[in-house]
């Protein structure tokens, strides 16, 4: 019998449903598999007593015969999302000991669908990282490994918690958060679905912010059908945040069909990278051929302004980082520095931060402030939002020209050992390469386990939807997921 914490969401809501597993038992088997993993350290916040009181509450709803697609489902919580009682540092010893009073929205629907949190998820520093080496908890570790090696792999940033909890079968699923790609790249740096939303689809209330015209929460996990099951129970406007979108919230499964018969997928030539891998560019050929089987019409389309998009990223995202941490003093919660006899709240500011922010944080927020002073806001600020905009642009005259979805690779290479990059940020901040775009442009994407590369690592492959239209994106994902047919699981070592 397949292990319980080892299905699907899908597949966990039909033995529900029917009566043929609990919700408590479903469960007990991911808080058996959490205490088990504590080498991937993916699980930072432990909450089993709360999983099984939200689990019990499950059960009665399912007994009742009405419960929602998510009711019994354990989850993954991505330490980013304020859970009221429960820590959430966002991996930051800024905020040791904060425990919100309130629930963000997005974990709010969840738990009022009848989700069950088994903990909270490691991640990178205020989500800005592409290895999940920057947080305060320490690495997060790939359950892959290369075949014939013991090295520990990244498991991708910043949502590497997430990426590895799902991979490793501890949760059905879990939240990220994707503000260059921290979703995606995780997800295919692990062998599972990740999927960005537009920008707005789903509340930010309660989310620390990294940069708050570009983070957007998405689901992790197993399958594209899970991620439209989630995403349903995550989505929808929210009064308490302005940026949120008032859209009706479709039927993200029902559009699932398995045709894209006339549909035309973009290839963009600004993607052949040079010095790509011979086997990322040999799984996007296979991509392009594999959804050309299913029906869809494969064109070659231009986004010229795409070689501007990583440095106009890594100007934009410190300017809002470095606005959004300067609430981050030690006067209201959190950490705080202990003060000498006659220092006063500038030295407070001062060795707060500087105890309490990891480098990476640092650097960010420096490189944030430089751009927005008063003599360089318009030399790098203004001129990386008007980038922006013709970026934004490209994508509007690709879908108005008849396209239906674009399909680039999701990263520029398999995992990496940890500490390989690390040192190194500019090749650090190249892993978003194929994912910032879509931030910037603020679309929905989705990367998709599609193939392994010499090494026996995953590689995925990513789509790029219109505005609003993920049910289609997702139907074209699942196309794609169908004739991949990626079954490959990490060999359990940990």
């Amino acid at each position: 019998m397949t292990e319980l914490n080892n299905l699907t969401v899908a597949e966990a809501r039909d033995k529900l449903r029917a009566g043929e597993i609990s919700a408590v038992e479903l469960t007990e088997a991911c808080l058996k598999a959490v205490e088990a993993a504590g080498a991937l350290n993916a699980v930072v916040h432990h909450t089993p007593e709360l999983a099984l009181e939200q689990a019990k509450a499950a059960d009665v709803c399912l007994q009742a015969g009405e419960a929602p697609d998510m009711c019994g489902i354990p989850l993954g919580i991505k330490d980013l999302f304020c859970t009221k009682g429960v820590p959430s540092q966002a991996a930051s010893a800024i905020l040791d000991g904060f425990k919100p009073e309130y629930e963000s929205t997005v974990t709010q629907q969840l738990f009022d669908a009848g989700a069950v949190m088994v903990g909270k998820l490691n991640m990178d520093e205020f989500a800005m990282g592409s290895s999940n080496e920057t947080s305060t908890y320490g690495n997060v570790v790939n359950p892959w490994r290369a075949e014939g090696d013991t090295t520990d792999l990244t498991p991708g940033g910043s949502s590497g918690g997430s990426a590895s909890a799902v991979a490793a079968d501890l949760c059905l699923a879990a939240t990220g958060t994707d503000t260059g790609g921290s979703i995606r790249q995780p997800a295919a740096f692990v062998g599972i679905t990740g999927l960005k939303p537009t920008y707005g689809r789903c509340s930010r209330w309660g989310i620390v912010a990294f940069a708050s015209s570009l983070d957007q929460a998405g689901p992790m996990t197993k399958s594209v059908r899970d991620a439209a099951i989630m995403l349903k129970a995550m989505a929808g406007h929210d009064p308490k945040d302005s940026t949120s979108a008032d859209l009706a919230v479709p039927d993200f499964e029902a559009a699932i069909t398995g045709d894209i018969k006339g549909q035309t997928i973009g290839i963009p030539k600004e993607y052949r990278m040079d010095g790509m891998p011979d086997e990322i560019e040999a799984l996007w050929a296979e991509g392009r051929e594999m959804l050309a089987d299913a029906g869809a019409k494969i064109v070659d389309i231009s986004l010229p302004h795409t070689k501007y998009a990583l440095p106009a990223y890594y100007v934009v995202a410190p300017a809002e980082a470095s606005s959004n941490l300067a609430r981050y003093d030690g006067v209201r919660y959190g950490h705080r520095a202990k003060l000498g006899q006659g220092d006063g709240i500038t030295e407070m500011y001062e060795k707060t931060r500087a105890e309490g922010f990891g480098a990476e944080v640092k650097r960010r927020v420096m490189i944030g402030t430089y751009v927005l002073s008063a003599g360089f806001y318009d030399a790098y600020y203004n001129r990386a939002r008007r980038v922006r905009t013709l970026i934004k642009k490209d994508f509007e005259d690709a879908f108005a020209s008849g396209i239906d979805a674009i399909l680039t690779p999701a990263t520029p290479s398999a995992a990496f050992p940890l500490g390989q990059e690390f040192d190194d940020p500019v090749q650090m901040y190249l892993n978003d390469v194929f994912t910032v775009t879509v931030n910037l442009a603020g679309l929905p994407g989705i990367a998709v386990p599609a193939g392994l590369d010499k090494s026996g690592l995953p590689l995925g492959l990513q789509l790029i939807g219109k505005p609003w239209e993920e049910g289609a994106l997702l139907n074209i994902a699942s196309t794609l997921e169908d004739r991949a047919g990626f079954v490959a699981k990490p060999a359990k070592w940990w």
